[in-house]
């Protein structure tokens, strides 16, 4: 094991190009469920664990630019590692964004109080494209997100396990066509109508980047992967087949693949399509070793269309933790009773609000450790 880390201040650490000898893992019930292997009680995180729901993050992030914090390892690490000096959580996901990649392409993005993400640029026309930047030049780009997990895994000190992420291609060209969020994602689903080869094309860009951003995470430290497919939902079954689908099967064999070349150990990779809810069969089959289910979905009929042979990540509804703490037990006990203990890793069907009370959030973790721990009790 490495020289123990200090978890309550976080430093730069050492030369980014040399190769890391990270501390050993003490918590690996998390990666476990990830894998279906047989775990004594569920694991639990949390999309959006790091964020502005907590007093010290807000007061770490007073006055400083959304993305310049994005781009600062230090900050980054520290902002990864507050919601675990609080809560009992079996994973940590680093602090960053999706829109960190299109950025990576050359594409201009500032987060505006209040709206939230915003391109000043966006891909208006297919002619646009050819303001990108290539995928090899994105992976250099981005270096300041590997230079963050390999801090944050030695800061982590083999606490629990590190999660990476990227966004899918579809939700990233919503993002860079529409010039930031949408209900409908109108603009993006035009280009799928009216420039589908050109679709393609960005997809195909998109996905080379993930890609290779993805298989870099792993080498700088990551432990587990996961794919945000956000808008999934305003698809629907055909488009989200021909379009979407396809993207994150390729992004899934390639990474396995690129790890394998690479030497790299094989990871967990857990795909989320929220409001995806008409291809959970289909991503089930998609090369990922979890599935994430948002609130819409009832637990036995993600159990159903995913065979009951893939984990499962989710899915109490964001607002439940708002609720007084009985209240909020009795939803986490019935969530994991339909679930079930085994291939199962307890999440929010979203990521966690910015007005939910931090005291909700450990109500939630605890009940779902003390739930499960007495599920497997009665049934060994």
């Amino acid at each position: 094991m490495t020289e123990q880390a200090d978890m309550s201040t976080c430093g730069q650490h050492g030369n980014p190009d040399v190769p890391d000898v990270f501390p050993a893992l003490k918590n690996d019930t998390f990666l476990r469920a990830a894998r279906g292997e047989a775990t004594s009680y569920v694991p639990v995180w949390c999309m959006r664990q790091a964020g502005r729901y907590l007093p010290e993050f807000r007061m770490k992030r007073a006055g400083q630019d959304f993305f310049e914090t994005c781009r600062n390892p230090a900050a980054c690490c520290e902002l990864t590692l507050q919601p675990l000096r609080r809560f009992d959580l079996d994973a940590a996901i680093i602090f960053s964004d999706i829109l960190v990649v299109p950025q990576a392409l050359g594409m201009d993005a500032e987060m505006i109080p209040g709206k939230g993400p915003t391109f000043k640029q966006p891909l208006e026309e297919p002619s646009h494209l050819q303001r990108l930047l290539s995928p090899h030049a994105a992976r250099s780009a981005l270096f300041y997100v590997h230079d963050a997990l390999r801090l944050t895994r030695h800061q982590l000190d083999g606490l629990v396990p590190l999660i990476g992420f990227a966004g899918a291609p579809w939700t990233l060209m919503c993002y860079m066509v529409e010039g930031g969020g949408s209900t409908t994602m109108s603009r993006a689903k035009r280009w799928l109508y009216q420039y589908p080869e050109e679709s393609h094309n960005l997809l195909k860009i998109l996905t080379d980047t993930v890609v290779e951003y993805l298989v870099d995470q792993v080498s700088a430290g990551a432990q587990a992967l996961q794919l945000f497919e956000s808008h999934a939902g305003c698809l629907g079954p055909s488009l989200f087949m021909e379009f979407a689908l396809p993207c994150l099967k390729d992004v899934a064999r390639r990474v396995q693949n690129g790890l394998r070349q690479a030497d790299l150990p094989a990871v967990p990779m857990i795909v989320f399509a929220k409001d995806g809810h008409f291809s959970l069969q289909e991503l089930s089959q998609a090369g990922y070793d979890v599935v994430g289910v948002d609130w819409t979905v009832r637990p036995e009929l993600a159990r159903e269309l995913t065979g009951g042979k893939i984990t499962l990540q989710g899915n109490l509804d964001p607002c439940a933790l708002y609720a007084p703490k009985e209240v909020l037990e009795k939803k986490v006990n019935k969530m994991v009773s339909e679930f079930g203990t085994q291939r199962y890793i307890a999440n929010l069907g979203h990521g966690i609000y910015p007005d939910a009370p931090p005291e909700g959030l450990g109500t939630f973790v605890d009940a779902v450790h003390a739930i499960s721990r007495s599920l497997n009790a009665c049934t060994n």
